[in-house]
């Protein structure tokens, strides 16, 4: 579109229409004007509105929006939504939303952005629909892009194809929605988050964790290949025999090489029904020693656990959670799973169900936390990874500190891996060949301190880090510094450097990740 051809337009303040163009004196979007009152003063008015915009940015200074399948939008409402995330806590608002209509308009977008150095990032606000229930794995100002352009990934919803072992999906697809079209050619996506209804590119720049983590690793280990928008306006197909640099950095890499827009994912056979073991301790140093054993002696296909308050309320319980899947009446030998362990034998419990009643469990928990009206509150989550040797040391501290206040309505995931199934670069372990997963999930209740709950969070957080720890990036830790991501990632930091120069030269992508800032 030609500055000539451009319809009537007004600098963009308040409520907006659709983005035509960018001010490159003012640094401002235009928008389209809206359609004028049918009163010959208002429609006099739209005009002087229209003459003035016109008058201050000159018609040389607009640099016109390239042709998008999509819409870029500036409305009060959708910058509002875009300007938070699912944990309440930062507010980041950008100047613009892109719903693309295909994969070319985010790289149309980014390159124009780059041009004109806005920055740019990817939101994967997914969820079950409603805007006010939305989830993303954002909840500190990681997809945040203060006066920027977000992406609205949910416009790439798309399931390409799903073939035997292998599914192609977009990058806003969530992990419910590839579980079902999988599970209904018997497959199934090997490590699920524990709750689905997230964006398959959301946790795939992060890593993407769940319960099978202790076989086949991050979600981002069972990538075979992405689609790749960098900080150039570039589209690359990127996998370990082509284009590797940029599919290392961005798998895990928090979006700041590139927006992942398409993945090729590895299935696995579906299994019709899932046993599932919950075993309980009182004991620290015993839970921490059988869910060792059961991880090594792979007893489990899926393991988990975690802790929370005891029955009398003057301590911590701990638990474990192991599932077995399996097919027809050929279940498992109960007895087997639990011999040799020190747990409290009388509170065993098992649970038989059919495996999508499993992948999908955490639904019903989401669901009163959606009614008690708890999932709209703030929440300081904390996401850490500690070596094996520890573990311990640093628990006992954390739980001294740690009140049931603390956790709200929410829950604190305990459970072990091997460091050895994390193949991909960015995604940086402990140097052991044992971890622990350390993630508090608070939702606390109405009137909670949360600026203390941060304080707390970066003293545990300097404390893991002491300790050999790592951090998972998508929790609420205040006040990183240049310093402290220059440690995170160790000897790994000149990658994560020379990739962001090579493909983000300009520094436009996902600046609330605040690695490079």
């Amino acid at each position: 579109m030609s500055k000539s051809a451009l319809p009537r337009r007004s600098v963009i303040a308040g409520a907006a229409a659709t983005v035509v163009g960018w001010n490159t004196v003012g640094r401002s979007w235009a928008v389209e004007a809206p359609a004028p009152d049918a009163s010959p003063g208002a429609e006099a008015a739209a005009a002087g509105t229209d003459a003035a915009a016109d008058a201050a940015s000159g018609a040389d200074t607009l640099a016109a929006l390239p042709r998008l399948d999509g819409t870029l939008v500036a409305d009060t409402a959708t910058l509002a939504r875009f300007g938070g995330d699912f944990g309440h806590l930062v507010t980041a608002a950008p100047r613009a939303v892109l719903r693309p209509g295909s994969v070319r308009d985010v790289a149309t977008l980014v390159a124009f952005a780059r041009r004109h150095r806005i920055p740019v990032a990817m939101n994967g606000q997914s969820g079950t629909g409603d805007a006010a229930e939305l989830e993303s794995h954002s909840s500190y100002g990681q997809a945040g892009v203060r006066g920027g352009v977000a992406i609205d990934s949910r416009g790439l919803d798309r399931i390409v194809r799903i073939t035997p072992g292998r599914a192609v999906v977009e990058a806003g697809v969530t992990w419910a929605q590839l579980t079902d079209a999988a599970l209904a050619q018997g497959w199934m996506p090997p490590c699920l988050t524990d709750y689905l209804h997230l964006s398959v590119g959301g946790t795939l720049s992060v890593g993407g964790i769940g319960g099978g983590v202790q076989r086949y690793g991050f979600q981002v280990d069972t990538v075979e290949s992405v689609d790749v928008v960098t900080g150039t306006g570039e589209l690359v197909t990127a996998s370990a025999s082509a284009n590797r640099e940029l599919f290392e950095a961005v798998l895990g890499g928090g979006g700041q090489a590139g927006l992942i827009v398409r993945a090729t994912l590895r299935l696995v056979r579906a299994r019709e029904r899932a046993l599932v073991l919950n075993l309980f301790y009182d004991d620290l140093g015993a839970y921490l020693a059988d869910q060792k054993k059961l991880m090594l002696e792979r007893r489990f296909d899926l393991q988990v656990g975690d802790v929370s308050r005891n029955a009398a309320g003057t301590g911590w319980r701990y638990k474990v959670e192991g599932v077995v899947h399996y097919d027809g009446t050929a279940a498992p030998d109960r007895a087997k799973l639990v011999r040799g362990l020190r747990c409290v034998a009388a509170d065993t419990t098992f649970t038989d169900q059919t495996a999508r009643e499993y992948a999908y469990r955490v639904d019903a928990f989401a669901g009163f936390l959606k009614g008690a009206g708890l999932w709209s509150q703030p929440k300081p989550w904390m996401s850490l990874f500690l070596p094996a040797s520890t573990a311990e040391t640093f628990t006992r501290e954390a739980l001294a500190l740690l009140t049931p206040e603390d956790l709200g309505a929410g829950l604190l995931l305990f459970y072990p891996f091997r460091t050895e199934v994390f193949t991909r670069p960015m995604t940086v372990m402990p140097d052991e060949p044992v971890g622990f997963h350390f993630d508090l999930l608070s939702f606390p209740f109405p009137g909670a301190d949360h600026a203390a709950a941060l304080r707390r969070n970066r003293r545990l957080y300097d404390r893991a880090v002491q300790l050999g720890g790592k951090r998972y990036l998508i929790g609420a830790i205040p006040d990183v510094t240049h310093a402290d991501w220059r440690r995170h990632y160790g000897t790994r930091w000149g990658r994560v450097v020379a990739a962001k120069h090579r493909f983000d030269p300009a520094g436009i992508l996902t600046p609330g990740q605040g690695i490079h800032s």
